[in-house]
This record gives C-alpha cells, sequence and structure tokens, in this order.
C-alpha cells in the first residue's frame, strides 16, 4: 500500500526532507534485532509504502514538492541527490518566483487557483504510479502563506477528485511568541479549512518539540533542522511498517489504511452533570489511542494503563477506543521505543488560544485588508471561527 507526500512550503519541504531521509536510514540500519527474513520483508514494505521504481539503483520518493520560491526546492532536491541513498523525481517539483507574502489569502486565493491544473497533474502522475494506493500524506505549516494557504486549498482539491482516498495532513503549530504577525489569522483559515477536507489532522507544536530538543537533547543552540530532524524521527516511528492483525512477516498495517473518523452514539452525548466529573482529572480525555512498540521486548510491554476506562469518553468503551501494534524491528539507533499517536483533549489549550489571539485582532479590524484584497472576506473569518469554537466545545464536552 503506497502513500503519495505532498510537501507544500518551506516548512513541508524542509520537514518532508528528514522524513524520507529517516526513513531510508532506519531501513537500512544495520541492527534491526531481528531475523534477516524479517528485516527483508520489513525493507521491501517500507520501500514500497514510501519509495517507487529505482534509477541506477538509487530509490525515488514517492512524493510531489510544491512551493512558490525556488530556493528551498533546490536545496531539498540537492540534499536528496547528495545522499547518495534516494533522490526525489525528476519532474516532482512545481515552483515559481514569487512567494505567498506570509498571507493565507495569497496562497489560497491567488496561488491556488493560478497553479491547480500543474499542482494536480504532479500528484496525479504520482498517485498512477502506484500499484496499490492507500492516500495522501501532506506535510504544511500553519502560520506562512504557501504551505497554509496552497496546502489548504490542495487538500480541498484532493478531496474532491480522490474522495475515497484517506488525506492525512501533518501541520506545523507555530511557536506561541510568533513566528509572523499575522500568523493567527494564517491559522484559524488553515485548521477550519482542514477540518471540512482532510480525514486526519497530525499536529506538532514547535514550542513541544523545541522542549525535546532543549530538556531530553541538551542541543544550546537549537535549529530547524534539529526541530525537522525530531519530528522526522517522530513521524518514522508511526509510519514505519509494524505488523499486520493476521501474522508476522506481513507488514500491512498503515496509518493511512485505518478509520480516522469518530461517530459519537445516535442518542447524543452524555449530559453535563455526568462530564463535568471528569473536569478536575489531570488527563486529557481521549477518544482514540493508539500505541506502537518496535525492538526488544515488545511482547511483553504492559500496555493495560491505556485500557482504563476512565482515560476516554464515557461514550466510548477502551476497546474501540485503544489499538496496540507491534513489531520486534527496531526502529532506527533505538533498541527498544514506543510512540503514542492520540486524538484527545491535549489541543483544546492551544487551539482555543490561537482562536482567541486571531479573534482580538480581528475585533479591531487589524490586518483585515491584507485578506479581503485576495477575495477572503470578513465572513469567511467568522464562519472560521465560528467552526474551531465549535471544534473547542466538543472536545470540552468529551
Amino acid at each position: 500500500m503506497s502513500i503519495v507526500t505532498v510537501q507544500l512550503g518551506q516548512c513541508g519541504n524542509q520537514i518532508g526532507f528528514e522524513v524520507f531521509d529517516a526513513l531510508l536510514r532506519d531501513s537500512h540500519s544495520s541492527h534491526g534485532l531481528c531475523c534477516k527474513r524479517e528485516n527483508e520483508a520489513y525493507q521491501a514494505s517500507c520501500k514500497e509504502r514510501f519509495f517507487s521504481e529505482e534509477e541506477n539503483g538509487v530509490p525515488i520518493a514517492r512524493a510531489v514538492l510544491v512551493d512558490m520560491e525556488p530556493k528551498v526546492i533546490n536545496q531539498t532536491l540537492s540534499k536528496a541527490a547528495q545522499s547518495g541513498r534516494w533522490k526525489y523525481g525528476q519532474h516532482a517539483c512545481f515552483c515559481q518566483k514569487q512567494g505567498s507574502g506570509n498571507n493565507w489569502a495569497y496562497g489560497y486565493s491567488v496561488h491556488g487557483p493560478r497553479h491547480e491544473e500543474s499542482i494536480m497533474n504532479l500528484i496525479r502522475k504520482e498517485v498512477e504510479k502506484c500499484d496499490s494506493f492507500s492516500g495522501f500524506f501532506i506535510i504544511m505549516s500553519m502560520a506562512g502563506g504557501t504551505g497554509s494557504g496552497i496546502g489548504a486549498f490542495v487538500t480541498q482539491n484532493l478531496q474532491d477528485q480522490y474522495s475515497n482516498s484517506l488525506k492525512m495532513n501533518q501541520i506545523i503549530w507555530p511557536y506561541g511568541t510568533g513566528e509572523v504577525i499575522v500568523q493567527n489569522y494564517n491559522s484559524i483559515l488553515t485548521l477550519s479549512h482542514l477540518y471540512r477536507s482532510s480525514d486526519a489532522l497530525l499536529v506538532h507544536e514547535n514550542d513541544a518539540v523545541h522542549k525535546i530538543c532543549a530538556k531530553l537533547m541538551n542541543i544550546k543552540q537549537i535549529s530547524f533542522s534539529d526541530i525537522n530532524q525530531v519530528l522526522a524521527h517522530q513521524l518514522g516511528s508511526v509510519f514505519q511498517p509494524t505488523y499486520s492483525a493476521e501474522s508476522s512477516f506481513h507488514y500491512r498495517r498503515n496509518p493511512l489504511g485505518i478509520d480516522w473518523h469518530v461517530r459519537p452514539p445516535s442518542s447524543g452525548l452524555p449530559s453535563l452533570g455526568k462530564m463535568s466529573l471528569n473536569k478536575d482529572l489531570h488527563f486529557n480525555t481521549s477518544i482514540a489511542n493508539l500505541v506502537i512498540l518496535r525492538g526488544k521486548d515488545v511482547q511483553s510491554a504492559d500496555v493495560e494503563g491505556f485500557k482504563d476506562p476512565a482515560l476516554y469518553t464515557s461514550w466510548l468503551e477502551p476497546v474501540n477506543a485503544f489499538n496496540v501494534w507491534k513489531t520486534q524491528r527496531a526502529f532506527s539507533k533505538y533498541e527498544k521505543s514506543a510512540v503514542l499517536v492520540s486524538n484527545s483533549q491535549f489541543l483544546v489549550k492551544p487551539l482555543d488560544m490561537i482562536v482567541g489571539k486571531a479573534w482580538n485582532m480581528f475585533a479591531s479590524k487589524a490586518y483585515i485588508h491584507q485578506y479581503t484584497k485576495f477575495g477572503i472576506e470578513e465572513e469567511d473569518f467568522l464562519d472560521s471561527f465560528t467552526s474551531l469554537e465549535q471544534v473547542v466545545a466538543s472536545y470540552c464536552n468529551l
């Protein structure tokens, strides 16, 4: 089952490179802590999922690179080719000479429609190379203009043209202190549009990853490259193959192959009185948790704590909300590793904060003209606020 990755903007392309590099490094790492046959099955599954036919023995990433400025794409293509391990396709990128000026509206309303045909043709050609296509992995940021604006536009187009294929967007949550003056506008517009057109949002907060680099890795001068490598390791440990449910040596499980949709009971949600009991507890109520274990001692690992009903909303049984995937094949240089993918209340606070900051700017009409001149009206902002406030309310009431 193959995945086509769409890398958008500076952030998406830089992270995309690190992800592919981490995947191939892991695939060819010498110590897999498993037998030769198992290692070969793992490598073959990784290759089929992320890389297409080889050119002179070098695998080609199943990816499309999009940016409105050539610099980052040229650097990314060059770094991949210089690695000697893998490369991007010769005709897999689209770039222009003029960026989006950190303006979501310019990316979504100008660049998107103007270059729609060229970008979608590149994606279609990549999909046609797959013998068994499972979906799209879209890497983008929320704060800028190209990744966020064109990212939202492309995801919407993918929903229209590939409605039966799963679309997972990996989005980078901006630093709370701010990278761009209008990042909160760009973020709410991105999130509200992706909420309508994407099947799953995989979120990484820059502040949280920065903390990992500083406190766990003791990096003194933290660069975006350091942050991107941490992200790539986390994503690689999610996306690399794990055993299928049927048997060992069948690496079929795929994050894009599971049903990410959550359906509340038709009878409605539990009463507010019942929900308020959870308010004082010091954990985020979940509606789904996936734990992926790799390497030594995976079969004896104790995951019973994740089956505690107190972790989940009252209208879901843990058996329906918790999954664990295991493989004895270690990831990268780690003897054993665990990764948690959680759909929980974790993002309520940062989402509420971004919506609040954007609303304060909107109420004073700050910078609105930069968006209205490219066709994004005040009504569009209000729709975004309404949509995201409903998301916050739904998660608060789990």
